[in-house]
């Protein structure tokens, strides 16, 4: 899995379209090996990245939990503290 890829669900506030693209780009990316397609694949890599993209957002808005929503704020603390005890 790629780790530029981040968790969308259960975030308060919910992932905005931004962050599904992103996510979709990255999946993409990871699943081709191309950062950025020649022009030959490209339209094939943006189809992709769309079909993707409508799938995450199908899948974030069908998805149901009885978790505490997550803070983002607080989740990027906890992150930023597991990277500063891992690498210094």
């Amino acid at each position: 899995m790629c780790r530029n890829i981040k968790t969308l669900f259960n975030f308060e506030p919910p992932a905005t379209e931004d962050e599904i693209q992103a996510s979709a780009l990255q999946f993409v990316r990871k699943l081709s090996g191309f950062n950025k397609p020649s022009q030959a694949n490209e339209a094939a890599f943006d189809r992709a990245v769309t079909e993707v993209s409508e799938a995450a957002r199908r899948l974030l808005t069908s998805l149901h939990t009885h978790a505490p929503v997550r803070d983002r704020a607080v989740e990027a603390e906890k992150a930023k503290e597991r990277s500063r005890l891992r690498f210094g």
